[in-house]
C-alpha cells in the first residue's frame, strides 16, 4: 500500500528528513492528512471531562501539529531556498487551506475557555509565558469577535497568506529576470580578479561568452563598488531598485496596497487603531510611540554624521575627477576609493585570508571555545542539494542538533541570508526532542581556480546567521512554541548581532584568517585597518537602515488605506531621508520581502533595537575577556538557552545585573562624540 514519504516516521539519523523521497506531488495531500489529523487532536483535547490543566491542554496543543508542522517546515523552507514552478504553486494553493485550519484552531471557542481557564491561574516562569502567548494568539486571531466579523477575519487572514507568498515569488522573479551581459573587456575596469572570473563562469554555466553579472548579492555588490565603468553601475542599481516595480506580471504595487488594506482591517476588526498597534503588544517596545520615539532619536543622533559622510565622498570624488552630481550607482564606488585613500585600505585583500572554509571553523572553534560543543561533517545525514553541508552538534557526550548550511546563491533560492528550522527544540513530559537547525546565504562562490573567498561583509553576514542558529541550538525549554527564536520580534536579532562583534577582535581573526595559498596570518596592521574603519559611513550606513523602519512603520501606522491617488514610490519616498536624488521607476517597497512576506511587518525596527542590546552585552565580554567562558556560559545559561520562556528585559537583567544602556548604540557608533 503507497505511503506518502512525507507522513511516514522516518528512520534516519536523528529522525532528519529524507530529502531525496520527496516529490512536489507528496505535499498537498501530506499537508491535508496532517491538518486532519490535527483537529482530530484539538477536538480531543476539547472534548475531555477533566478540568482544565497545563498538561492535558497546553502541552497536548504543543504536540498536536507536530506532523503538520514538519511538513509545512519542510515545504516552506525548501521553497524559500530550492524552489520550482510546481512548488511555488503547491503553496500557493496550499496557504489559504493551513490558514484556514488555523482559523479554525484560533477561532474555537471551547479550547480557548480552556486555555483561558488556565490563564487565569497565573502561571510562572515558562508556563506562564506559554499560556500567555497561546491566551494572546486565540484574542489576537479573533476569537471573541461576533461571527459576522470573524467571517471576515479569518477572509483576510487567508487573502494575505496567499499575498504575501505572491509578495517574494514577484520578487525572486524579478531579481533572476536581469542579466548584465559583457562581450568587451573594456568594460571590466575596475572590478576584482575574483569578480571577473565570478562572472566570467556565470556566463558558462549559461552557454554565453564573456562576462554575465546578476542582482544575486555576490555579484551585484562588487559590481556597484568597484566597476570603472558608470553608465553600466547605473544600469546595475536601476535593475536592483525597480524589482517589483516593473511594468510586468511581478509588480508588487498592488500587492501592497492590498496588503496594508487588510492589515489595517484586521487590526480594526480587534480593535486597534492601525496594524503597528496590534502588532507591538507582543514586543519589547510594545508601542507605535515607543518605536516611532526610538527610530526618531537615533535619526537625530545619526542625521549630522550621515551628511558629513556624503560631503566627504561627495568632496573626494571631484578631487578625483568626477565634475557630475554624485547618483545612488556612484556612492559605493565613491565610498570605497575614499576609504582606500584614508586606511590605506582596499577591502578585496581581505579576501584570501577569508577563505570560506576556514571562516566556517573558526565560527566552528569560537563556540567550541566559548561553550565546549562541536560540529562534525555528517555525511549520512541527507541534504537538500547537493551545495549544501550538514554537521552534528555535540556539547561533550550529549547531542545537541543538527546544523544544515547552503552558503551559494542559486537562481531558485531567494537573495539575503536567513536561519530557520526544520524542527524546534522541545522536552515535553522528558521525550527531549533536539532542532534541526538550517543556515542560508549567498556568499561568493568558487570558480575553477580558487575557492570562496568572503568579504569582510559576508564573514560579518555568517557570524551574524550562526547567532540565530545558536539560539536556536542552545535552546533548553520544555515547550517548542518558546524555543530557540520564538521569542518576542525586537529580541530575535539580539543574539545574532553580538556574535558580529568578535570580526573586530585580534585574537579571533588570528584563530582563523589565513591566506588560502600562502598560510600567513591576517597581518596585523590589516586587522588594525579594519577595525580603525570600523565606523566608516556609521552615519550613512544607519540612516539607510533607519530609512527601511521608518518606512515599515509608516506603512503599518496608516489609518485609512493607501489612496489611489498616490504611488507606492510617493509613499516611500515621503518616508524615507534621501540624500541623494531619487529616480523614477525606483523604490524599495516593491521587493521589500522582510515586510510583506518574510514576518518582519511593524517589526523591522528591531534590528537597531536589538543593536543597543547587543552593544550593551558585549561591553561585558570586553570587560571580562572575549573567550571567557565563565561570561559565555553566563549568556548561554541565562539568555540563549532559554529562548522566550521568560521576559527578554528579566533575560537580559538577569546577565547584565541591570536594564539596558540606552545610550551604548550611540557611543559605539561614535555619534555622541
Amino acid at each position: 500500500m503507497y505511503r506518502n514519504p512525507l507522513l511516514d516516521n522516518w528512520a534516519s539519523p536523528h529522525q532528519t528528513p529524507p530529502f531525496s523521497l520527496f516529490r512536489n506531488e507528496h505535499y498537498a495531500p501530506a499537508v491535508r492528512e496532517a491538518i486532519i489529523e490535527t483537529e482530530k487532536n484539538v477536538d480531543r483535547i476539547v472534548a475531555q471531562n477533566e478540568a482544565p490543566t497545563f498538561e492535558n491542554t497546553i502541552e497536548q496543543l504543543e504536540l498536536a501539529s507536530e506532523k503538520l508542522d514538519s511538513i509545512v517546515a519542510i515545504l516552506m523552507n525548501l521553497n524559500e531556498c530550492n524552489t520550482n514552478p510546481e512548488m511555488q504553486e503547491t503553496v500557493l494553493e496550499l496557504m489559504p487551506e493551513i490558514t484556514r485550519h488555523e482559523n479554525g484552531i484560533w477561532m474555537n471557542r471551547k479550547l480557548f475557555e480552556r486555555v483561558k481557564t488556565l490563564h487565569d491561574c497565573h502561571f510562572d516562569g515558562e508556563r506562564g509565558e506559554v499560556v500567555e502567548k497561546y491566551y494572546q494568539r486565540f484574542v489576537r486571531n479573533g476569537v471573541d469577535l461576533e461571527p459576522e466579523k470573524q467571517k471576515r477575519f479569518a477572509a483576510n487572514a487567508e487573502e494575505l497568506s496567499t499575498l504575501t507568498e505572491k509578495f517574494n515569488h514577484n520578487a525572486l522573479e524579478d531579481t533572476n529576470n536581469f542579466t548584465l551581459h559583457i562581450t568587451n573587456p573594456d568594460q571590466l575596469g575596475g572590478l576584482p580578479d575574483n569578480i571577473i572570473a565570478s562572472a566570467r563562469e556565470e556566463a558558462a554555466a549559461r552557454n554565453l561568452e564573456g562576462w554575465v553579472f546578476t542582482l544575486h548579492a555576490p555579484s551585484y555588490r562588487p559590481f556597484l563598488t568597484y566597476a570603472d565603468n558608470r553608465n553600466l553601475r547605473q544600469q546595475m542599481w536601476e535593475a536592483y531598485n525597480s524589482r517589483g516595480n516593473r511594468n510586468n506580471d511581478n509588480n508588487n504595487s498592488n500587492i501592497i496596497r492590498r496588503i496594508t488594506e487588510l492589515r489595517l482591517e484586521q487590526a480594526r476588526l480587534l480593535g486597534y487603531k492601525n496594524y503597528a498597534e496590534y502588532s507591538l503588544t507582543r514586543t519589547m517596545a510594545q508601542t507605535p510611540e515607543t518605536v516611532n520615539d526610538f527610530l526618531a532619536q537615533l535619526h537625530s543622533a545619526s542625521l549630522p554624521f550621515a551628511k558629513l559622510d556624503l560631503k566627504e565622498v561627495c568632496d573626494y570624488a571631484r578631487s578625483i575627477g568626477a565634475d557630475f552630481e554624485l547618483q545612488s550607482w556612484d556612492f559605493s564606488y565613491y565610498s570605497e576609493k575614499l576609504k582606500k585613500a584614508r586606511y590605506d585600505f582596499d577591502s578585496e585583500v581581505l579576501r584570501p585570508y577569508f577563505q570560506l572554509e576556514n571562516v566556517r571553523q573558526g565560527i566552528f572553534d569560537l563556540y567550541h571555545t566559548l561553550y565546549g560543543i562541536s560540529f562534525t561533517e555528517a555525511p549520512d545525514i541527507e541534504v537538500y542539494q547537493e551545495d549544501a553541508r550538514v554537521y552534528r552538534v555535540a556539547d561533550g557526550e550529549r547531542f545537541m542538533g543538527i546544523l544544515y548550511l547552503d552558503m551559494f546563491p542559486r537562481s531558485n533560492k531567494r537573495s539575503g541570508a536567513w536561519m530557520t528550522e526544520f524542527r524546534a527544540q522541545s522536552n515535553i513530559g522528558g521525550n527531549e526532542v533536539r532542532p534541526l537547525i538550517q543556515v542560508v546565504c549567498n556568499f561568493s562562490k568558487p570558480t575553477t581556480d580558487k575557492p570562496s573567498l568572503l568579504s569582510f561583509d559576508e564573514v560579518e553576514t555568517f557570524m551574524h546567521e550562526m547567532g540565530h542558529a545558536m539560539h536556536g541550538m542552545l535552546s533548553d525549554v520544555h515547550c517548542p512554541s518558546v524555543s530557540g527564536t520564538s521569542v518576542r520580534h525586537d529580541f530575535v536579532e539580539m543574539p545574532s548581532q553580538v556574535m558580529e562583534n568578535w570580526c573586530y577582535e585580534t585574537d579571533f581573526l588570528n584563530t582563523f584568517a589565513h591566506h588560502y595559498q600562502s598560510g600567513e596570518v591576517i597581518p596585523a596592521e590589516y586587522i588594525e585597518k579594519i577595525r580603525r574603519s570600523e565606523n566608516y559611513m556609521a552615519g550613512w550606513l544607519c540612516i539607510r537602515q533607519l530609512n527601511f523602519g521608518i518606512t515599515d512603520m509608516a506603512y503599518h501606522t496608516l489609518t485609512e488605506p493607501l489612496g489611489d491617488d498616490e504611488t507606492i514610490e510617493a509613499f516611500e519616498h515621503k518616508q524615507m531621508t534621501e540624500l541623494l536624488p531619487t529616480v523614477e521607476g525606483c523604490c524599495t517597497s516593491t521587493s521589500f520581502t522582510h515586510i510583506f512576506s518574510g514576518g518582519y511587518a511593524a517589526g523591522y525596527y528591531g534590528y537597531k533595537w536589538a543593536e543597543v542590546l547587543d552593544a550593551d552585552i558585549f561591553s561585558r565580554f570586553k570587560n571580562d575577556g572575549i573567550f571567557n567562558t565563565n561570561t559565555a556560559n553566563a549568556f548561554r545559561e541565562k539568555i540563549l538557552s532559554q529562548g522566550g520562556s521568560a521576559h527578554p528585559l528579566l533575560l537580559f537583567r538577569n546577565f547584565m545585573g541591570r536594564d539596558p544602556d540606552p545610550d551604548a548604540l550611540i557611543r559605539r557608533c561614535g555619534f555622541a562624540e
